[in-house]
């Protein structure tokens, strides 16, 4: 039996703030196969977070397989859209849910895990964020369009940069994207649509520099829609399920699990040649060029079944 284990691996999931979301999911299933888990939550979600798994909210969906339940080694508090002390604006600072919080900045996250860990070995990429996701991209204001690009697209780019000193060389890392990235979704607006395929194509362009300057693999999974907490900030999200699930070539529903064993399965060495790659997880949804559910189609296989019906009466 093809088996691999994770065991001795730290792994640093950026972008945890819930048990609802693709990081959870992927940090259950790291750990499920032995790695350390360790997790950097959104700023003014962290005392919400951290108070749910000390009072126990999270318990059910930390369970593994032989019943107990993962354990998070360390949270540490990100907002990835800063990436030194400097960055931050005095109104965010003096913020209620920033004021009494340090060291969140990237560059400061990234000097902690050295100082904590020494180095890491996986890193996961499960972040996204656009102040006017629900704004069609023609009124997107330039602001809202760049915070966008900053939190859900640079932030990799800059997490990579810092992380990367102290990857270990036969490590791996991991983002998250989503098919509007090459195909127009009507509502995924904001600017998330581009800043997903610039998370693509920094993918590619990543791969080679992190390779070539420290050894580790970079890779993107697509996944297919889920009612994370992050992915019902679009206010359509249930409508994209059910649209997925009448349109895909797999009729069914999507699992966090799915795109989590994907992931376990991308960073691990079972996968040590494969960098750069975009993995769609999604039922296979993207394949589709039309809606098999669309009432035009339905028109159009309706008067092919007529014409039959006809041509095989005259036959017959």
């Amino acid at each position: 039996m093809l088996q691999f284990h994770l065991k001795g691996k730290k792994a640093f999931i950026a972008g945890i703030g819930d048990d609802k979301g693709f990081g959870w999911a992927i940090a259950r299933a790291l750990a499920e196969a032995g790695a350390e888990i360790i997790v950097g939550t959104w700023t003014p979600l962290l005392k919400m977070f951290t108070t749910a798994l000390e009072n126990g909210k999270f318990d059910e969906s930390r369970k593994l397989s032989d019943g107990s339940l993962f354990k998070i080694a360390k949270i540490y508090p990100l907002d990835a859209s800063y990436d030194t002390p400097a960055d931050v604006p005095a109104e965010v600072a003096e913020n209620k849910r920033y004021k009494d919080v340090t060291g969140y900045t990237i560059s400061e996250v990234a000097s902690a895990l050295q100082r904590d860990f020494g180095t890491i070995d996986l890193f996961v990429h499960s972040l996204a964020n656009a102040p006017e996701v629900q704004k069609p991209l023609l009124d997107t204001s330039r602001q809202g369009y760049l915070a966008a690009m900053s939190s859900s697209s640079y932030s990799f780019v800059s997490l990579l940069r810092h992380l990367g000193p102290i990857m270990s060389s036969d490590g791996a890392a991991l983002s998250l994207t989503y098919v509007a990235s090459q195909m127009v979704i009507p509502g995924y607006g904001g600017g998330m649509s581009s800043a997903k395929a610039a998370l693509e194509s920094d993918t590619r362009t990543l791969a080679w520099e992190c390779g070539r300057r420290w050894g580790f693999r970079v890779n993107v999974i697509s996944a297919g829609a889920w009612g994370s907490r992050a992915a019902k900030a679009i206010g359509f999200i249930d409508k994209m399920i059910d649209y997925s699930e009448a349109n895909a070539p797999l009729a069914k529903p999507l699992h966090s699990s799915d795109v989590a064993n994907a992931a376990a399965f991308l960073l691990s060495p079972l996968a040590g040649a494969i960098t750069g790659t975009l993995l769609y997880v999604d039922n296979g949804i993207h394949t589709m060029g039309v809606a098999v559910d669309s009432r035009s189609l339905a028109a159009e296989t309706t008067h092919l079944s007529n014409s039959e019906e006809k041509q095989c009466s005259s036959c017959c």
